[in-house]
């Protein structure tokens, strides 16, 4: 079947996966010859029509890795479009002196678009950040024999096999068995459950316009009680207590001893008693 004849809507595996699949196995496998041949037109002279054969050609290759991936819950054919991504990554990259087959080279530019993809969209909070739980998060499930929860020796012998902490393989675990839980209640929850959602519980009160109005005539009295019972302390109580907590640069006790002529600790009796009148005044 010619490749020219195909209409553009059937090789998008978004609007009909049957017939998309059917197109792609149409195109002929090439020879290792064949193969060669276009790789050196597309690395040493950038033939573009080289390049769209190639990828051509391998398409079908990618649907069979999308498949062994539709255990996530996800649409198999946008994993199959984003292998695609990586098929044509790797016909990008591929150097036809390398003595090796282009699928060959191919597999892991596929296989680490589609993780990509299955990592961003699995679960709204990302699952696997670092290098051991992507491990992990790919071969964890295979590796279980059973539903139950893993025991002592079968996570030790997972965390061996693929060379991670035991402690990775049970965090690892803990978070495949999670879910996501929606923030508003859902469509068809009725009285008695709609109030569960986080959305009734975990409100921001911090910018609601009583709140912030009734921390703003809290904070005014506080300042304006400040100010009265420091107008009611002698005049060296006052200045001490200015300079060691209100001023910007704030004074040390000795900064003081010095200025009043008397010790260090003298100052910090005057401003001890000067501090149990202020709250005593505040708080009658």
């Amino acid at each position: 079947m010619s490749t020219s004849l195909q209409p553009v809507g059937v090789l998008a595996p978004g609007a009909n996966l049957g017939a998309y699949i059917q197109a792609v196995n149409a195109f002929s496998i090439l020879s290792a010859e064949e193969e060669k041949q276009l790789a050196e037109e597309l690395y040493y002279q950038e033939n573009l029509e080289s390049a769209r054969r190639l990828v051509m050609a391998h398409l079908r290759f990618v649907v069979h890795i999308a498949k062994s991936y539709s255990g996530y819950g996800l649409q198999e054919s946008d994993l199959i479009q984003e292998g695609n991504v990586g098929l044509m990554k790797a016909v990008k990259r591929f150097n036809p002196e390398r003595g090796v087959r282009l699928v060959s080279f191919a597999v892991h530019w596929i296989k680490a678009e589609i993780h990509e993809f299955i990592l961003r969209n699995w679960r709204i909070v990302k699952v696997a950040t670092t290098k051991a739980q992507r491990k992990l998060f790919f071969n964890l499930r295979g590796s279980k024999k059973r539903l139950a929860w893993l025991s002592h020796a079968e996570a030790q012998a997972i965390a061996k096999d693929l060379d991670v902490d035991v402690k990775h393989v049970y965090e690892m675990e803990g978070r495949l068995s999670a879910y996501d839980a929606g923030f508003d209640a859902g469509a068809d929850d009725d009285d008695d459950t709609a109030y569960q959602a986080p959305a009734n519980y975990l409100e921001d009160h911090r910018y609601d316009p009583a709140q912030q109005l009734e921390d703003a005539n809290w904070e005014e009295s506080n300042v304006s009680s400040l100010e009265l019972a420091l107008d009611k302390l002698d005049e060296r109580s006052r200045d001490i207590l200015q300079k060691r907590w209100l001023n910007d640069d704030k004074a040390t006790l000795h900064d003081l001893a010095d200025v009043y002529g008397v010790s260090a600790e003298r100052i910090r009796q005057l401003e001890k008693n000067a501090m149990k009148k202020v709250k005593a005044m505040m708080e009658a």
